[in-house]
């Protein structure tokens, strides 16, 4: 035992060490200066002797207890040194004190956390490689920080210390929270939790918030992420997009969840497979379900546990870029959802993270969402509110995304969300909004926005809160787009009506034009609109399988020329039969039969054709925003179920939609029309082709001086029954 009282720990001090409850075990550990020199202490857990290295002398150091060994120096300047650890059987390694560095985030870093504003949190926090160059070599290892303020001690534990506690004691970087430590030879693939001393003296070992990668569930544990070594081919896609206004150009999207795609796929699999069908099928976007890390398969993605770590389910970080930049080269842009409403309660994740409610709100009136069984992120909080929009920042940055998909908005914007009374919290004039998630997805927004020029983001909104895509400057939250979930409920109870029935609803179908401008909008069939005993598309429209197919398609020709942007879920756009099952393939038997008599073909078929036609036709997308770019010819036709309107491009070029929404062909209706000329019929959802009944109509219509319905011209159309036919005017 050490007779030298500088080279001892404190009692206090040292029993605070060995229960991990200490916040500034470096104060200790590592190199100091003493009046007689300085001392060197280590803990070398299961040592049975430890040796400095050090002005080419191997000096013995002395135990004093507890795994605990020191050496007295009679130098006071800082040395570079190593340590030779032994233990038994002969077994040595020489390495780095990772309590001879200083803390790896600099004072503007702490700063910058404390007032939430520190946009590249990802490279200070969590597990960062990290190399330094010392006269005795190189340095390599991992510098671990965990935001924890309320704890009374952090340890990493890994796989590289038998998951012990006592091995790796964090220091705690003053008032901002933040515990640090960079620890030697730790490499990439290592396995890490932070174990958390709370203010109850319960330790709960926890996944790290910041982590980069993960192993694939069930396994809860963290990994030291490497440092990308993947090469973007996507540079001109990148410069071409920031030119590109997303909300004024063809956007037609297919939503896919990448786990029930085809069972067993990954990201390499989606590259090889997904990317050449999304050619084929002329979508301009890909949206996937949540990919960042979720413990619960069946959840879709939506109770998300690793907010940084592409899901390991699928695949690695690089191969999930590999994706992203093979769907670029074939000019399909990524959006990915995004989940910052709420997260789950699992006890080794965010949840009471440093033993109190951090990460959520303190009142469970506010912070628990009880129908979902989640918490909900306190919006009020600096440090939350920068975990998230760094967040936000980090999947544009890192995997090239073209944008985000925010879900449950609507959730975060009202206090009294699916809460009775006595069940939430008013704000401070009384009111039922929440004032810190408006600041939030406004600063996330705009944040987003000045960054990643070209990014869009998107609102899943269900209520009519004002101003959701407007631009934050003039108040609005800042949204690029908002789901239109008004069109999608009214247009999926029209559809579903038998047609005799649509005389009485003929309301529905048009009331999405009285606000089709009061926001810019995307026009969702959305995986919500499939699960949940609601069935499939195909099986809510009405008759026999003809009918079902003929709903089918006259929905989608109503759906793309109607003002907004397209989503539609995988299997969608054939008319899959069955309800979605995340634990399943869509039904691709749906179309294996051989054309002409596989009804489902035929409607993927029109998905395809009208893909094609309409990011080739500028009236179909070019003015969606605007009323200038929809005119009405005939919105008042109940008794005949027909509405009839023109689309107008930036290029003056109209495009003429006819829908007849009954179950009877209109023979000789006539139609006024806004310009005399040739009108070619280019789309026909009742075409054989597409499993229709085929009745020969006329390719292109003259018009004729006859005044009607409020135009000086008009012609006479055949209507078969359940169709859409589009028109466009020969210039």
């Amino acid at each position: 035992m050490a007779s030298n009282p500088q080279l001892l720990i404190p009692d206090a001090d040292r029993a605070r060490l060995l229960e991990c409850k200490h916040h500034a075990p470096h104060d200790f550990y590592g190199w100091h200066v003493t009046s007689e020199g300085s001392v060197i202490r280590t803990r070398q857990l299961g040592a049975e002797k430890v040796e400095v290295l050090i002005h080419n002398e191997h000096l013995e150091m002395e135990p004093i207890g507890d795994d605990i060994w020191v050496i007295g120096l009679d130098d006071d300047r800082a040395p570079d040194y190593r340590l030779r650890v032994h233990y038994p059987f002969g077994n040595q390694v020489i390495i780095a004190d990772g309590y001879y560095f200083l803390p790896t985030l600099g004072s503007f870093d702490l700063h910058l956390i404390n007032e939430g504003r520190h946009e590249r949190l990802w490279e200070v926090l969590g597990a960062n490689l990290r190399t330094y160059q010392t006269s005795l070599g190189e340095v390599r290892g991992t510098s671990f920080a965990v935001w924890a303020p309320n704890a009374q001690g952090v340890a990493v534990v890994g796989d590289f210390c038998s998951w012990n506690p006592n091995q790796y004691p964090m220091r705690s970087l003053g008032s901002t929270g933040v515990w640090e430590i960079f620890i030697p030879g730790i490499e990439a693939g290592a396995q890490y939790k932070f174990a958390v001393q709370t203010v109850d003296g319960v330790r709960v070992d926890k996944a790290d918030p910041m982590a980069r990668q993960t192993l694939a569930p069930p396994e809860t544990v963290s990994v030291v992420a490497a440092e990308s070594t993947y090469e973007w081919k996507d540079g001109d896609w990148m410069q071409r997009r920031v030119g590109i206004d997303a909300t004024n150009a063809p956007m037609s999207v297919y939503e896919c969840h990448i786990g029930s795609w085809k069972q067993g796929a990954n990201y390499n699999t989606m590259r090889e497979e997904l990317v050449p069908y999304l050619v084929e099928n002329g979508f301009t976007h890909v949206e996937f379900l949540p990919v960042a890390e979720h413990p619960f398969g069946g959840s879709w993605g939506y109770q998300v546990t690793g907010y940084y770590a592409p899901t390991a389910r699928w695949g690695t970080p690089d191969e999930f870029r590999a994706l992203v930049d093979e769907l670029h080269a074939n000019n399909i842009g990524v959006f990915v959802d995004w989940v910052p409403a709420h997260f789950p309660k699992d006890a080794w994740a965010l949840g009471r993270f440093d033993g109190t409610a951090l990460y959520e709100h303190p009142d469970w009136r506010r912070g628990e969402q009880k129908d979902w069984g989640t918490y909900v992120f306190n919006f009020g909080r600096n440090e939350v509110r920068n975990f998230l929009v760094a967040n936000a920042l980090y999947w544009c940055e890192e995997f090239h995304l073209d944008g985000l998909r925010v879900d449950a908005v609507a959730s975060m914007l009202y206090l009294d969300y699916s809460r009775t009374e006595g069940e939430w919290l008013p704000n401070s004039q009384g009111g039922r909004e929440n004032w810190d998630a408006v600041k939030f997805l406004q600063e996330t927004n705009a944040t987003v926005h000045r960054t990643h020029p070209g990014v869009v983001t998107i609102a899943e909104e269900s209520t009519a809160w004002p101003s959701v895509t407007a631009q934050t400057a003039a108040d609005g939250l800042g949204f690029s787009l908002k789901w239109n979930m008004g069109w999608m409920n009214d247009t999926l109870e029209y559809f579903s009506l038998d047609p005799i029935h649509r005389y009485y609803h003929h309301n529905e179908i048009t009331f999405s034009l009285v606000y089709a401008f009061s926001e810019r909008y995307v026009l969702p069939f959305s995986h919500d609109e499939v699960v949940h005993g609601k069935g499939s598309l195909w099986s809510r429209m009405p008759g026999d399988d003809w009918n079902k197919a003929a709903g089918l398609r006259a929905m989608f020709g109503y759906m793309y020329s109607h003002p907004g942007k397209q989503l539609m879920f995988m299997g969608c756009n054939w008319g899959q039969t069955t309800e979605w099952d995340e634990a399943n393939s869509i039904n691709w038997d749906n179309v294996s039969g051989e054309w002409p008599h596989d009804y489902h073909r035929g409607v993927e078929r029109l998905v395809r054709d009208l893909n094609h036609f309409y990011r080739d036709t500028p009236a179909m997308f070019s003015q969606d925003n605007t009323p200038l770019g929809f005119q009405w010819v005939k919105g008042d036709d109940h008794e005949h179920n027909v509405l009839a309107y023109v689309r107008w491009g930036t290029d003056g070029q109209p495009l003429l939609a006819v829908v007849n929404l009954s179950g009877a062909s209109h023979s000789n209706y006539r139609l006024g029309l806004p310009e005399a000329g040739d009108w070619e019929l280019v789309i026909n959802t009742d075409d054989a082709i597409y499993g229709g009944a085929g009745n020969p109509l006329i390719e292109t219509v003259k018009t004729e001086p006859t005044e009607w319905d409020n135009f000086a011209q008009s012609v006479t159309l055949h209507l078969p029954a359940m169709s859409v036919q589009l028109y466009k005017l020969a210039r």
